[in-house]
């Protein structure tokens, strides 16, 4: 499970996106009708212009409060489908967690992504005594509810943002879909492309950008930016692929040619020819496979790049 927490000012805004069918930015057509279900009310009822009314009352007990929205998700693993009982369960736990079971608040269940739930909380951060919810280490927070959760309710486990582990977890990788959907598609156009023209026009029809500089980069269709060095394919391993792979491809050429010039030769002479030929190709192929493998990233942070803490300067008393 994955969690977020965003503070706002505007409970219309909120409100709004999270009850209504959700429109394009081009026209005002419906994407999906019925997308969002309210599956839990905490001291408050009715549509979104009865809740945005009692939100709005309620934030005038603390007029100073500038972000008094509180905008929660949460987000299940993919192929992850909970029932309307747990994902209630897990609403309530996650107000008591972060210490809003009394204050009002919405839960909303999302059904506009096919492979994973997710849920949307908004929550007053004005109680109804007037006092304020507190916002201090919300990320960190909303970390330790996301894996208590995962424990209590069965949830697949993930880890958490990296700065709030322990130096032993942060050195464990990391499954990124992204990266492993983009290492998959660059081996695909790799064993089919001649050239690295070829391999770059393979990779643009898979809706991906190639950023040819010093290096290669690859920008996907939902723009995310992702350095070819990153999932283990340079520039430099690329190229040597190619070039290596085109070797090969002539070698059969080469070798009839040779062959048609060299029937005078004896047949044990063309054995050993023959059997250095398939170990110089099996050596070859074996070059490719290695070169096919992904480079190694160390995700471990260089310890000379750490900033470390200065320790306050200890000064003498004056006589």
């Amino acid at each position: 499970m994955i969690g977020k927490i965003i503070l706002g000012r505007s409970f219309k805004g909120c409100i709004n996106y999270c009850l209504h069918d959700k429109l394009k930015k081009d026209a005002e057509e419906q994407i999906m009708k019925n997308r969002a279900e309210v599956f839990l009310y905490n001291k408050c009822f009715g549509d979104a212009g009865e809740l945005i009314k009692q939100f709005n009352e309620l934030r005038q007990h603390n007029q100073k409060l500038s972000k008094p929205v509180m905008h929660i998700t949460l987000s299940l693993a993919p192929g992850e489908i909970k029932s309307g009982n747990t994902l209630s369960a897990i609403a309530e736990d996650t107000a008591r967690h972060l210490g809003f079971e009394e204050n009002m608040f919405i839960a909303v269940l999302h059904k506009d992504t096919s492979n994973h739930q997710h849920l949307h909380l908004v929550v007053n951060r004005v109680g109804f005594d007037g006092k304020t919810l507190s916002d201090s280490n919300n990320y960190k927070r909303m970390a330790d509810c996301c894996r208590k959760l995962e424990l209590k309710h069965k949830l697949q486990q993930v880890l958490s943002p990296r700065r709030f582990l322990s130096q032993e977890l942060r050195n464990i990788p990391r499954h990124d879909i992204r990266k492993e959907q983009l290492k998959q598609n660059i081996i695909t156009c790799l064993q089919t492309s001649k050239s690295y023209c070829e391999f770059e026009n393979k990779m643009k029809a898979l809706k991906y950008d190639v950023i040819k500089e010093r290096g290669v980069a690859f920008m996907d269709k939902q723009k995310v930016y992702t350095k070819g060095s990153e999932v283990g394919y340079s520039l430099m391993k690329i190229e040597k692929y190619l070039a290596l792979q085109l070797i090969q491809r002539n070698k059969p050429l080469q070798s009839l040619n040779r062959k048609q010039t060299a029937q005078s030769n004896a047949e044990d002479k063309n054995q050993q020819m023959h059997s250095r030929r398939e170990n110089f190709e099996q050596s070859e192929r074996r070059i490719l496979e290695q070169l096919l493998k992904p480079e190694e990233q160390s995700e471990q942070v260089n310890p000379l790049l750490v900033k470390r803490k200065k320790k306050p300067r200890q000064r003498t008393p004056h006589l």
